[in-house]
């Protein structure tokens, strides 16, 4: 096979931290080369170098046998360096086509957009990796595992080389995922070299050729597919042995603490109503749009159209914002952390303490008193950073939902809404996350979880309600709760 990228002993260092600690990583021309490890172990900061986006502070990049110390964003992609974000970077009131060769514009004899030729080759591409969308229908019209395919489709307009996807299952079903999956092995097919990046341990082992471990910014170890097990490759991304999933501990639930009656989510659609006990974690599960976040948003009073009524320890409660449902105690650990649950340019001690400010009385924020109280949260829910000064948006995926979560617990909340609390995040912050979720309802709060991991929610709920086109299909019990009888009721 032939080599078209090798890093030489990559490192990196920022103030206070060495991201990435003398690395090296190779890509083959038609390879699949998965990266994985931990939040923090360095993956990011390897591709954001990759990209051109961060200068390395030693080492070398040799890419198609050239030589480089450091890339910017213009140079790699001229080498054809692209990169496949969870973030959404498409334009959301232009179509398809407009999309896949936006900055690459076909033009006519007289300098104007050929929007016919646009047309034909955005079909042509799309023809030829066996994508069946409309390329007229406008980007606002299209579902999350669409919109995935046009950022493929744009980035392969651009005669990429070198491919490198982070985490981009994180919003997908299953079927979304399998389709995915079969897409990567197909532009692999075509020669190019490919570095996917993904905490799902079982998709690395359905599509990967080689995979290398990071943690802690150092390389682990590289393995051929077939030669490494789950176990084992876990063990090396954790640095210790590990149970994949935290089992609940059997904790009595008490007294019902929240009830929620007669929620209607669309137009001539069935009633929703359930209540969570003390101690209890309830899951709500659904396919993709069956209305789960819509639904706990609505109890939040992010959404005052949809009725419904909430009693927290047996009294109505008029929650007609957010705010409301937070003065009573009640609070979201949202889906989307980084635009609806941190202040991305804020620092660490600011994000944790914004909600609870009332806590220090008076006319100044007791800056003292403030700094033991967000420490002792630090040290509570494991956070690594260098300072809590430091800037939440540059701290890793798990540890900034540990962020959001340390915000809701300086608040004494009683109620706890996680909606998808572990996506994208890796299965050793995903332990600290299970504990922390144990530990509050082994205090008594009462705890309601949406997630779309199967084993989260047989592993962790006392009571799964299942929901189906923004309706109940139905409530199972503890010993109800298995794979088959949620999917069964998900699916109809």
């Amino acid at each position: 096979m032939e080599l078209i990228l090798e890093i030489l002993n990559i490192t990196k260092t920022f103030p206070g931290v060495t991201a990435v600690d003398n690395v090296s990583f190779d890509l083959m021309k038609g390879e699949i080369h998965c990266l994985v490890g931990e939040n923090g172990a360095g993956k990011s900061t390897l591709i954001k170098i990759l990209s051109g986006a961060i200068v390395p502070t030693s080492g070398v990049i040799n890419i198609f046998g050239k030589k480089y110390n450091s890339l910017d964003p213009h140079t790699s992609m001229v080498l054809g360096i692209q990169a496949v974000y969870q973030e959404s970077n498409l334009l959301e009131n232009m179509n398809i086509a407009e999309n896949i060769f936006y900055g690459l514009e076909k033009s006519n004899k007289l300098g104007f957009i050929n929007f016919k030729e646009t047309l034909n080759q955005a079909k042509e591409i799309m023809n030829l990796l066996n994508i069946k969308l409309d390329p007229r229908k406008l980007v606002s019209e299209l579902s999350v595992a669409e919109k995935q395919l046009v950022k493929i489709i744009k980035i392969l307009a651009r005669n990429t080389k070198i491919l490198i996807f982070d985490e981009p299952t994180a919003s997908l079903n299953q079927n979304e995922i399998e389709d995915l999956l079969k897409l990567i092995i197909e532009i692999k097919n075509k020669g190019i070299g490919i570095i996917y990046i993904s905490h799902r341990i079982k998709e690395v082992f359905e599509i990967a050729d080689r995979i290398t471990v990071l943690r802690d910014g150092k390389k682990i170890n590289t393995h051929l597919i077939g030669k490494v097990t789950e176990n084992e490759l876990i063990s090396e991304m954790v640095g210790r042995k590990t149970n994949l999933f935290y089992t609940k501990s059997n904790i009595m639930t008490g007294k019902v603490m929240l009830e929620v009656k007669d929620f209607i989510l669309n137009k001539n659609k069935t009633p929703i109503s359930f209540e969570v006990k003390e101690g209890e974690i309830f899951g709500i599960a659904g396919m993709v749009g069956a209305g789960r976040s819509e639904l706990v948003k609505a109890i939040m009073g992010f959404n005052t159209a949809l009725k419904g009524k909430v009693f927290l320890e047996n009294k109505e409660i008029a929650i007609n914002k957010p705010s409301d449902a937070i003065k009573n105690g009640i609070c979201l650990v949202p889906e989307d952390r980084q635009t609806e649950g941190l202040f991305l340019i804020r620092s660490v001690k600011e994000n944790i303490t914004i909600a609870g400010l009332k806590k220090f009385k008076g006319i100044f924020v007791q800056r003292v008193k403030e700094l033991r109280f967000v420490r002792e949260l630090i040290d509570k829910l494991n956070i690594k950073t260098f300072s809590v000064e430091q800037i939440v948006g540059n701290l890793s995926g798990g540890n900034q939902q540990k962020v959001v979560l340390g915000k809701w617990l300086f608040t004494d909340a009683k109620i706890f809404i996680f909606d998808e609390p572990t996506r994208g995040i890796d299965v050793g912050a995903k332990q600290e996350i299970y504990k922390i979720i144990g530990e509050i309802a082994s205090r008594g709060g009462a705890i309601i979880m949406i997630s779309s991991d199967m084993p989260e929610l047989i592993s962790l709920c006392d009571r799964v309600l299942v929901l189906r086109n923004n309706e109940a299909a139905g409530l199972l019990k503890r010993e109800e709760i298995n794979e088959k009888n949620i999917l069964k009721l998900a699916i109809g």
